[in-house]
């Protein structure tokens, strides 16, 4: 009927088995064309990714949902893949070249290309591999991936649509360019770091005969970037500022460049902050150019001051003297870069004011510049500063693809849980910008735009279409530029499932379910998912949005490799197996608030997992096997009725929680059935069934409803911990044909006895109330003890007539009197409405007791008191560590605990 356990739990023996076993058996996704389908994609990782802790939250949550719903017996799909990751991916590639003194330019775009692929095939699984360890139930049968040939026809498909819809258009804007990579990136791969810098004023001469109010011939202004002044195209200062309105229309004429430039009123400079007047180059910021295009400048004739490389080349009016063409913007390791250079012009000829600082003495010394720290962007992957750069880019009419989702978040028809995020999307959606989509690199899905001598453009599916479009006679030239990878992987929910061919698949499983994804990518990738599922198919992408935190370090601060607090999820599988992880993950996980990392916790759910492979042991050296039915068994016995009545209720619980998305509530339901109410007190309750000569007939029937109790458990559990209830499956009987991972989801149809319940529920309660009492006391846990009664409830009455020798061997309590107690210290233990009197005569010393009782209630009283006036002081919460104010909440909730439970103690000994 069953095999044997190994008397010790070891995940590392059998997750790789049942992974393999699940895999090759397709049982990932089991034949279901008639079931109702249940769809989920994983947000697809970098194919040069590695399985990040990130990584090992977002797809346990994901593999949690698909296998619940397996189990529900629907059609359940989740969709896997990887993404080309074009910056990242090209980068590595130029890595490995870089090291054998080759490089990119040494070959052909199509002969690089093809290296890149030769480097995917061999070392582009390590994500995949590491998603397996996980137990992630995916549909690898279908693993996608974002440069595969259908699913490349089917982005070039939307380029062109959206070109043909004048959704999408060439444009010259600022970009986030990276000089080291020499390509526009989006916002989400800039990191912005505080750094130190200085901060410069100088002044801008007024064209003759004019001057300000207080007669002034110059006007102040100040900058972090002064190399930028060689691109200045105006003075803005606030319409408002009494100090400027005589000027604005004027002009200046600007040091070293003699450009003469015009004061134009906007209310981007702020009178309040510094001098009040702002320089403006809109070729270089984003607030710079948005003003010139209030002030009437075209971007076509914004002045670009930089090359790819952030050197400086001429501008349009050629007014860059030639001493700074071809210095880096700021780089001083080779020469002098062009920062340096202009502060020090402009200080030789008078332009540069001073900073004034005072030392500790109290005297005034001159500096250029005042030191200053400055949030600098840097590129997350070039590691350098980021360049606004005015460049020709392709652009998306975001404004217009936003409308549909935003309506159907605020009609209901997409739900994003948790619902607070809601404000967030809207925010961002209703006052999106254009988005840049085109990006410099050569490995991507390349544009499919090409130009002709006069620069025509002819956007086609194919180069065949775009010639027959511009004449056999036309000379045509392709796009240079990729495409950005939130564009392509934004057709995930879709284009894995055939879009645009119209297949059972996509018709099934089209709009998805749900989608589980964390917040941080929400407008990069969510967001563009909604846009391009009305755009492409005319409906949602999927019924529902959940958004979850980050995994934090134990001090919550943000894991990076710099801080050297990064944890690795696979380091944490190998020492407490992935059913462990990943039920720290869900147990952790309360809508959206980020997690810390904790590997105590870890620890403990592998020993929650130990604690149900010895139950099951248990179970099986009393002839405990595999349940023959879905439904709860026949019980007579209280016990048994009691188990079927709880799993029941947690069956009920379960589901609700699963259908909120309240992963912490479902795994500590679970948790909490299964240690406290099955191993602590089920198995404890039933142990007398088994003994020598009791009855045949109630062995046989608790044999039954124990089996099945734990049939339901590892049903249950599976979803969070889907290898050891696998193998506990299988070795609790012998059902080849029906693995735990397509098994149905738990339905008792039972009804159980109130009475026997309530009986049952009225031990539990005596016997840890008892035990509670003893622990508080000092009383030693085994110490048979006598208990009197007065006036017993009914349930009371019931029960101790019934299970006294169960009462005895639980709560130790022997003889249970019913009656009046002696007189005498005694201590009072309650059982619902119940009070029992328990003499302590002759059972401890009760002056010593009420002694130590009292010196320890003293103590944590001085401490909490101490603790509190630490805690409610703003300096000390303020500018105290994080980890020493963490430490002293915790110590107060600790002693506050402590008063409570001694006061307890003390008033139970009168």
């Amino acid at each position: 009927m069953t095999n044997t356990l190994d008397t010790t739990f070891d995940p590392a023996a059998i997750e790789a088995k049942w992974y393999k076993h699940w895999e090759e058996n397709g049982l990932f996704r089991p034949e279901r064309p008639d079931a109702e389908p249940f769809t989920i994609v994983n947000p697809p990782p970098n194919v040069t990714g590695s399985l990040h802790i990130g990584h090992a939250l977002d797809n346990t949550l994901q593999d949690i949902v698909i296998r619940y719903e397996r189990l529900r017996g629907k059609d359940a799909l989740w969709v896997v893949g990887t993404d080309h990751a074009g910056i990242a991916t090209q980068m590595v590639v130029e890595r490995q070249m870089e090291e054998r003194q080759d490089k990119r330019t040494n070959y052909t775009r199509e002969e690089f290309v093809e290296k890149v692929w030769d480097w995917k095939r061999e070392s582009g699984g390590t994500i995949t591999t590491q998603l397996r360890r996980l137990g992630c139930s995916m549909d690898w049968s279908r693993e996608q991936f974002t440069m595969d040939e259908h699913f490349s026809s089917a982005v070039l498909k939307v380029f062109v649509d959206l070109y043909n819809d004048g959704l999408i258009y060439r444009d010259k804007r600022l970009v986030n360019w990276d000089p080291k990579l020499r390509t526009a990136i989006s916002d989400l791969e800039v990191e912005t770091q505080t750094i130190a810098g200085s901060f410069w004023h100088f002044k801008y001469p007024l064209e003759a005969g004019v001057t300000l109010a207080d007669g002034r011939d110059y006007i102040e202004v100040a900058t972090t970037r002064p190399e930028t002044m060689l691109a200045d195209m105006a003075v803005a200062v606030h319409p408002d500022d009494d100090r400027y309105k005589s000027v604005v229309g004027k002009h200046v004429v600007l040091p070293l460049t003699g450009r003469r430039i015009p004061i134009v009123a906007d209310e981007h400079a702020d009178p309040e902050l510094g001098s009040g007047a702002v320089k403006i180059t809109p070729g270089h910021d984003f607030n710079d150019f948005d003003v010139g295009k209030r002030a009437g400048f075209a971007p076509a004739d914004m002045l670009n001051m930089l090359d790819a490389d952030a050197n400086v080349c001429q501008v349009a009016d050629g007014l860059i003297p030639e001493e700074f063409l071809g210095l880096h913007r700021f780089r001083r390791d080779v020469v002098d870069g062009a920062r340096e250079l202009v502060v020090q012009r402009l200080k030789e000829q008078g332009f540069l004011i001073p900073h004034i600082a005072k030392t500790k003495k109290g005297e005034e010394v001159e500096h250029d510049a005042e030191p200053r720290q400055i949030a600098t962007p840097f590129g997350d992957r070039g590691g350098v500063v980021i360049e606004p750069w005015l460049t020709d880019q392709w652009y998306v009419n975001a404004e217009e693809l936003a409308k549909k989702p935003i309506e159907a978040v605020k009609s209901g028809e997409v739900e994003i849980v948790p619902k607070s995020w809601e404000k967030t999307f809207f925010n961002w959606m209703e006052n999106i910008q254009p988005w840049c989509v085109s990006r410099q690199l050569w490995w991507g899905h390349r544009i499919p735009a090409w130009y002709d001598e006069n620069g025509e453009v002819y956007v086609a599916m194919t180069e065949e279409e775009a010639q027959a479009k511009a004449g056999d006679g036309a000379a045509l030239k392709r796009d240079e530029d990729v495409l950005d990878t939130w564009f392509s992987s934004g057709l995930w929910p879709f284009a894995t499932l055939g879009w645009p061919d119209k297949t059972e698949l996509l018709d099934k499983h089209y709009p998805n379910s749900l989608l589980i994804s964390g917040f941080d990518i929400l407008f990069f990738w969510d967001a563009r998912m909604m846009m391009w599922g009305y755009y492409n198919l005319g409906e949602k992408p999927w019924d529902k949005l959940y958004l979850h935190g980050l995994v934090r370090a134990a001090d919550g601060s943000k894991m990076s490799k710099s801080k050297g607090n990064v944890v690795d999820p696979l380091g944490l599988i190998d020492q407490y197996g992935a059913d462990a992880l990943r039920f720290f993950m869900a147990a952790m996980e309360s809508q959206g608030r980020d997690i810390k990392m904790d590997d105590k916790r870890v620890e403990g759910y592998r020993n929650f997992a130990t604690k149900l492979w010895n139950a099951t042991r248990f179970c099986q050296s009393n002839g405990i096997g595999a349940s023959e039915t879905l439904a709860a068994p026949e019980a007579k016995l209280a016990a048994n009725q009691w188990i079927i009545g709880e799993v029941s209720q947690t069956v009920e619980a379960l589901d609700k929680a699963m259908a909120e998305l309240r992963f912490d509530a479902a795994a500590n339901l679970i948790y909490h059935f299964t240690w406290d109410r099955f191993c602590d007190w089920y198995l404890e309750l039933i142990k007398p069934v088994f003994a020598e000569g009791a009855s045949e007939a109630a062995a046989a029937e608790t044999r039954a409803v124990a089996g099945w109790a734990l049939d339901q458990i590892l049903v249950m559990l599976h979803p969070f911990m889907p290898f050891i209830t696998e193998e506990l499956w299988s070795k609790q009987g012998d059902r080849p044909h029906y693995p735990l991972i397509t098994a149905k989801w738990p339905e008792p149809q039972a009804s159980v006895s109130k009475d026997a319940t309530d009986a049952i529920d009225w031990v539990i309660e005596l016997t840890s109330n008892v035990r509670s009492a003893k622990n508080e006391l000092g009383i030693a846990p085994g110490a048979k003890l006598a208990a009197f009664v007065s006036s017993p409830s009914d349930v009371a009455s019931r029960t101790i007539e019934r299970s006294a020798a169960a009462i005895e061997r639980l709560a130790r309590l022997t003889p249970l009197t019913v009656g009046e107690s002696p007189a005498g210290p005694a201590m009072q233990v309650t059982a619902g409405s119940d009070v029992f009197v328990i003499p302590l005569e002759g059972v401890i010393d009760i002056d010593a007791e009420k002694t130590r009782l009292s010196k320890a209630l003293e103590v944590s009283q001085k401490e909490a008191r101490s603790l509190e006036g630490r805690l409610s002081n703003a300096n000390f919460v303020e500018r105290a560590k994080p980890e020493a104010v963490e430490k002293a909440r915790a110590d107060h909730a600790h002693h506050t605990a402590e008063v409570e439970r001694l006061t307890a103690a003390l008033a139970r000994l009168g």
